[in-house]
């Protein structure tokens, strides 16, 4: 895939030497966050890592830190029943090869993020959207979710909170979701790497039973300890027992025919999810304080439950991708135009909340200070 033109004006942009305020970024360990960096890599220095012992699964002393995770979600876990993986797009691939023959499909919601796309076509699968659409808030909608429903649909995924739009599946709308997958035969796929990040209150995991189909609950570090770098994720299978034991056999298999993740961040993951909170907290913080800043300034938000991220609202720069382009060209700051999610509506941009506090509250007043001007 070539690069995008939007891709390249940035580039050009700062070749050129501007300065941009990039409100794009939201990889955490370039974002000022305070890691302990003693007790983060103390914990990849086990000598058990020079000993070789695999287990398709992973190990049991990883998988019950895991099942500890969720035991502090209200969630009941069988160490047996998670499956580590080197990342969620790792998971994403064994539950296609899981779930799917060549050619069949895969419901995904729209808005959502575009690397689905790229993990489908690795495992020969076809990406199907369902929308989620904007009334005072975000919303399946189920009646469109159900037509596009074929008899080759396999597994509907459901990101829970959505990226980027934060919305964060209610109790109504999963009881609903498990009773069409019962009627259509399919399995439930949950991405839940946002989970500890709500603006306010909790939000319940799909881990939570009972469990009436097939689910599949993938998470990792990535987000739930701001490390990315570190390669670890998982998945949780659950369901009926029947249904479940089968998946599970299979899913072991593929999982030992890669045996993907090391020994050293395998031993490290107890403590890393242990410390989770410190840095939890301090992403926390920064996304409440830069959605605050928008909103204080008069720039529109649409409606977020959780997550990293915020759709504005900024109908009088332009339509289309031209907002995010009239931004960099205009006002030296860098935001996702909302088409990057599959947002077709006019002047919808996306940007991340866990950047510099000062920068973006310097891109919001550019915003604001432009409401005068003509579009």
């Amino acid at each position: 895939m070539g690069e995008s033109g939007f891709a390249a004006a940035i580039r050009e942009a700062r070749a050129a030497g501007r300065r941009l305020l990039d409100l794009t970024v939201a990889n955490p360990t370039v974002c000022g966050f305070a890691y302990d960096a003693e007790r983060i890599l103390g914990a990849l220095g086990s000598v058990a890592a020079l000993t070789y012992d695999p287990d398709p699964r992973g190990m049991r002393s990883a998988r019950e830190a895991v099942a500890g995770y969720y035991s502090d979600h209200q969630a009941r876990i069988d160490p047996d029943a998670v499956v580590l993986t080197t990342s969620t797009s790792e998971g994403y691939g064994y539950l296609f090869r899981l779930l799917c023959d060549a050619g069949d499909e895969v419901l995904v919601a729209q808005p959502s993020y575009p690397l689905f796309d790229f993990l489908a076509d690795l495992e020969d699968v076809r990406l199907r959207s369902y929308p989620l659409f904007y009334d005072y808030g975000w919303w399946i909608d189920f009646a469109e979710l159900e037509r596009r429903i074929g008899p080759r649909t396999r597994a509907i995924v459901v990101v829970h909170p959505n990226n980027p739009t934060g919305h964060a599946t209610g109790a109504t709308e999963r009881e609903r979701l498990e009773e069409v997958c019962a009627r259509h035969g399919l399995a439930l796929i949950v991405d839940e790497v946002f989970l500890d990040y709500p603006l306010d209150g909790e939000i319940k995991s799909f881990a939570v039973g009972p469990h009436s189909v097939l689910t599949f609950v993938l998470s990792g570090m990535s987000k739930i300890a701001g490390l990315p770098q570190m390669k670890a994720g998982w998945i949780v299978g659950m369901g009926p027992e029947g249904v479940r034991r089968e998946a599970m056999g299979r899913l072991e298999v593929i999982a030992d025919t890669f045996l993907s993740m090391n020994a050293p961040v395998q031993l490290a993951l107890p403590a890393w999810l242990a410390e989770r909170r410190g840095i939890q907290a301090q992403i926390l913080e920064r996304v409440r304080a830069n959605y605050s800043c928008a909103v204080d300034l008069g720039v529109e938000v649409l409606r977020l439950e959780a997550g990293w991220s915020a759709i504005l609202r900024l109908p009088q720069m332009g339509i289309g991708g031209e907002v995010a382009e009239r931004m960099l060209r205009e006002m030296d700051v860098v935001v996702h135009p909302g088409s990057f999610y599959g947002i077709g509506e006019a002047g919808r941009v996306v940007v991340s909340l866990i950047g510099s506090v000062d920068e973006f509250a310097h891109g919001m007043r550019r915003f604001a200070a432009s409401w005068s001007e003509p579009a």
